[in-house]
């Protein structure tokens, strides 16, 4: 050591001096992050379907089967990334370097998503539905993995969890927004949808990668945890005692189900019960300012009841707003419109809340078993989503189908537009009370939070870092103190 260097800190020393607060660059650069994932994982998620049957000409109950494997698959990618990302150790920290490096591929198989060659048969077209979405589903698990992980290792205050959730969600309502009012009027109205898309998707990824580049250089790891490679038997063991991750997980699977059902039946709600599909744009307006108000209120209503029974409050509320959508008649376009605010509310207040009860669960996983595991513990949750989303998807696309739903019809049958309302209301209320009766379970309350994570803190201090090992895998000493300020 040189003479005037300060001594290596101890994990007892860092954790007994008080955390930084994070900056208002860094939760911007953080939201970025999810900007750039919703500019390829909403696209997909919302367009995705309609492309498939009035583009490439797939049947809809065929694309049904694709969402299910597909997502299914991509859940299985998640865990693989969970498990790679908690074994990394670079320079830049666990999670940074896959934000950098795997952004150009995801957002290169986001334009081959869109872009299903027209002079193929349609077995070929088939095949290359599920291989391009099965390799974005793997390019993106590589990410969003990386990038959900981050906001345990950025702070370990409640709070500022909370406001990077927040901020999440924020960033990612504006997003969706932002690629209905670009993508909706192409529907309806494009000479050549396909030239469309690809041209949005290739714009997208330019976009997309300058997002992800902001976050990289704004989102800091600095969180010291103990290093090594989580087993899989470790972590098997940390999920098997963690009760308030499989709660969570399973409330998160119903919630996901319900809320990819409309999404991805949305634009059809607008082109064929409302009987315009531009009106997609103003579905979306709605939902999403519904979201924004709940995330914004969202800090004052943890604050008077707490996130579980804010939780169980936003599913309830999302539920009713599915019946108003599933039963407000077509030709009063405003009832629609209000009901789908009304779901906004509710899944802004869950799908937020489901990110800062992730990061909590970290912290009980290392509390009860000894094992803090950020990307395992994002990627069993993230399993969890990917299987929600891929059988809401697959519910939404099977619906239709068996209603009788035509692809590429210019009319469908009064029985085909039923489909479209079970699709797009009944399902989601009814996975939504589900969701809150499963969350019920939920053990985790703030008090027994805190007093969980001083008697951790209380392990650690008694426990020094090994000599070798001061940074451990979080990163360099630039990590760990400039991004905290």
């Amino acid at each position: 050591m040189t003479a005037g260097a300060a001594p290596p800190r101890t994990a007892g020393e860092t954790q007994r001096s008080e955390p930084a607060r994070l900056r208002l660059g860094q939760y911007l650069g953080y939201a970025a992050g999810d900007v750039a994932n919703n500019l390829t994982f909403s696209l997909a998620s919302a367009f995705l379907l309609i492309y498939y049957t009035d583009v490439a000409g797939i049947a809809a109950a065929t694309a049904g089967t694709l969402f299910l494997v597909v997502r299914v698959f991509g859940g299985v990618t998640d865990l693989v990334a969970g498990r790679v990302t908690d074994a990394t150790s670079s320079r830049w920290g666990r999670f940074r370097p896959y934000i950098l490096f795997g952004s150009i591929p995801l957002l290169l198989l986001n334009v081959a998503l869109f872009s299903i060659p027209n002079d193929l048969n349609q077995d070929t077209k088939v095949v290359w539905a599920y291989m391009s979405y099965a390799l974005f589903s793997l390019a993106y698990s590589f990410v969003n993995i990386p990038y959900g992980s981050l906001s345990a290792t950025m702070t370990q205050l409640p709070d500022e969890r909370s406001k990077l959730s927040t901020a999440r969600m924020f960033a990612s309502s504006l997003t969706i927004l932002l690629i209905a009012v670009i993508v909706s009027p192409q529907i309806q109205n494009a000479e050549n949808l396909q030239t469309s898309l690809t041209a949005i998707t290739m714009a997208f990824g330019v976009a997309g990668f300058a997002l992800y580049l902001w976050t990289f250089f704004t989102s800091r790891e600095v969180v010291q945890r103990p290093a090594g490679k989580v087993s899989l038997g470790q972590t098997l063991t940390m999920m098997r005692h963690n009760r308030p991750l499989v709660v969570l997980c399973a409330s998160t699977a119903l919630c996901l189900a319900g809320m990819f059902s409309l999404q991805t039946v949305g634009v059809y709600y607008a082109r064929d019960v409302l009987n315009d599909a531009s009106l997609y744009i103003a579905l979306t307006v709605a939902q999403n300012v519904g979201m924004i108000v709940s995330a914004l209120a969202l800090p004052k209503l943890i604050d008077a009841v707490g996130k579980k029974s804010g939780f169980l409050t936003g599913g309830v509320i999302a539920a009713a707003g599915g019946v108003g959508l599933a039963f407000a008649p077509g030709s009063q376009a405003w009832l629609g419109i209000a009901a789908f605010a009304v779901l906004g509310i509710g899944l802004g207040i869950t799908n937020t809340l489901i990110f800062a009860f992730q990061a909590d669960t970290v912290d009980y996983g290392e509390w009860r078993s000894g094992v803090h595991a950020e990307g395992s513990s994002y990627a069993v949750l993230s399993f969890t989503r990917k299987t929600g989303q891929g059988i809401g998807g697959a519910l939404g696309a099977y619906t239709i189908g068996i209603g009788g739903y035509i692809s590429g019809g210019a009319t469908q049958t009064e029985a085909a537009v039923t489909s479209i309302r079970i699709a797009a209301g009944v399902v989601p209320a009814a996975l939504a009370i589900g969701a809150v009766l499963v969350m019920l379970a939920y053990p985790l309350t703030e008090r027994a939070f805190r007093d969980m994570v001083a008697e951790t803190a209380q392990r650690r201090a008694s426990t020094p870092l090994p000599a070798d090992d001061t940074l451990g895998p979080a990163g360099s000493t630039s990590d760990r103190h400039g991004g905290t300020g």
